[in-house]
Formats: C-alpha cells, structure tokens, sequence
C-alpha cells in the first residue's frame, strides 16, 4: 500500500529530493506552496500531513483520511493540539533535529561575552593600533572558575550542561519536571527554585519549551535576585524572558550582560527600548548584549534532519502504527 504524505505550505524552496527521500517505497509526497493552493482532493486524499504553521480551521474538515500531523521542528506551542486531538488525529514534533546545533550556540553566545571576542573585533575596526588591548576583558573569567546555571534538563538542556562541563563550569540545574536523581546521572546539582539559581551562577542558560506555564519565566523577581556579573543567555524561545524587565534589570545593572537568539516578537520590534538602545549603541548598553536572529537551529545538517524527519515520522506511523514524539496523547479520546 502506498500513503500519500502532504506539505501543504512548504517551508524550503526549491529541491524536495530530501522529503521526497523520507518516503522510502512506501509514501508519495504531495507539495503545496500555501494552503489555499491545496485542493480539496489534496486534502481528502492526505493520510499525513507535514507543516510547520498549524493548518487553519477551514481546512480541517476536508481531511477525510489523515492519520496524523507532524510539525518538524522542535516546538509546538502554535498548534491547536486539542482540536487535533477531538478529530482522531494524534500530532508529533520533531525534537532531535537540532540539539547540538542550539547546544552549541548558547555556548557561543556565552564565549563570546566572557572572552570579549564580539568586543575586540568591535573595538579593533575602529583602531586597529591604538585599540589593541589584549589584557581588556570587560566580561572575562576562568569558565573553570564559574557556576553555569541551566534551566530545563530536556535534550538541549542536557546537551549544553555537557559542554559547560567539559570547559571545567561547576553545572547548576534547574526543572521541576526531571525525576529525581536525573542531576546525579550527569554529576551535576540541582536547585528547586530560579532565584536560587539566578543567586549563585556566573552564567545562566535557558533551554524551556514555551508554555503558559513558561511565558515570562524570567521577570524582574528572577533577575533581582541575580549575583551580581550574571550574564543569560537565551536560544530557547524569546517569550520565556520579559523583555521590559530585561531591559530594566540591565539598565540598573542587575545583570552583566546577555546573549540573545530568540525574542518575543521577531523579527525585532525596533521600537522595543531594549532594542532600540541596542541599535543605537547607547553607551550603558553598549557591548552588554548579543542578538542573533534565531539561527541557533541552522546548519546544513540540522536542516537536512528537520526535512526528513519530519516525512519519517508521519510513514513510520503509518506503515507500524508506532508513534514518536506524540504531544497530544493525553487529549486523545480516540484515534483514526
């Protein structure tokens, strides 16, 4: 039997050879470039469907034999996983796509503010001779010497706590939702509280999902309480800071610096003062902070594994009925 596997609003232009690759001898992929370009045929003849924005409301109706829905990326929180759920429809991400990749850049956001490498390069254009001043560091630390502060213990999270470990940093966790005894799996201690976290790390990297629960995790009582010289790093997703107490908390030097892939709006809102300070190298916030522009995610490989994947997941349920990375299991009554 063959299924027919839909992307109804493709993510990647051009070449499709990588999810067409996903379908082995047992799926055909069908591409749309939007989803009011999907005939109704297309949606009725779907058993999967592949898409990274949710697949609007109009549309659900016409899915006659879809099985299952899958985002290929790490988060889900665009998602009406409920009304999935009350068709029958289980849906799954694609969480382990990008881990090293997002591991990899908190520690590079964090190496470049504590070894003063943005800093150097920024300062040395504007005179090479006379701004060569090796023995200036503003941010500069023994990482051995450090507490890295880690929030969420999920993939990412476990990924980053073993570089910070492998640079010598003495590794605090905190997340309330690992079992106990997960911190001592990875040699590593564990706090019950994010002010207890923010009181006793040089460095506090932020690897959460965005939930409700997580939205403005860090406000202005967390970073209150940061030692002083703090630095936070954030490559998980921008609304987990509130960025107005951010934006405070680093004007009254509540903490040293910060490096930024993700933000609440994005692209950035200009108008932001944060942001607007920022591009304006105003001379408080000047080489205290760090933004890229959520590309913690991409390399040619991690692109590869999130085009694949996400056509493998949808065929692997559908040709043994095995499913990965379910994140509506609990609101399904019933499936299709």
């Amino acid at each position: 039997m063959t299924y027919t596997v839909l992307w109804p609003a493709m993510r990647w232009p051009g070449d499709r050879h990588i999810e067409e690759a996903s379908m082995g001898s047992d799926g055909r992929a069908v591409f749309c470039e939007s989803f009011d370009a999907v005939t109704d045929e297309q949606w009725a003849d779907a058993d999967a469907i592949v898409s990274a924005p949710d697949i609007p409301a109009q549309y659900l109706s016409r899915l006659k034999r879809c099985r299952i829905f899958v985002t290929p990326k790490v988060g889900f929180d665009n998602i009406d996983l409920a009304a999935w759920a009350e068709l029958g429809i289980p849906v799954c991400n694609v969480p382990d796509y990008g881990t090293q990749e997002v591991a990899d850049h908190a520690m590079a956001l964090l190496l470049s503010l504590m070894k003063g490498i943005t800093f150097h390069t920024r300062e040395l254009k504007k005179d090479p001779r006379g701004l060569w001043r090796p023995a200036l560091n503003p941010y500069g630390k023994r990482l051995s010497a450090c507490t890295c502060g880690i929030v969420g213990l999920g993939r990412i999270g476990t990924a980053a706590t073993l570089r910070a470990k492998a640079f010598g940093m003495d590794v605090v966790v905190f997340d309330p939702y690992i079992s106990n005894g997960s911190e001592l799996a990875l040699g590593v201690r564990r706090v019950h509280s994010l002010t207890e976290l923010f009181a006793q790390c040089d460095v506090v990297s932020l690897h959460a999902p965005l939930s409700a629960e997580t939205e403005k995790l860090i406000n202005a009582e967390v970073l209150a309480a940061s030692k002083p010289g703090l630095i936070l790093i954030n490559t998980a997703r921008g609304p987990i800071i509130d960025l107005d107490a951010l934006y405070h908390a680093l004007k009254a030097d509540q903490l040293q610096a910060v490096g930024l892939d993700v933000l609440p709006v994005e692209p950035a809102d200009p108008e932001h003062p944060l942001i607007k300070a920022w591009a304006a190298n105003e001379e408080w916030i000047d080489h205290r902070l760090l933004i890229t522009p959520h590309s913690a995610f991409f390399t040619p490989e991690s692109v590869y594994d999130m085009r694949y994947k996400g056509g493998e997941v949808a065929l692997t349920y559908l040709t043994s009925g095995r499913l990965q990375n379910c994140v509506n299991q609990e609101m399904l009554q019933h499936q299709r």
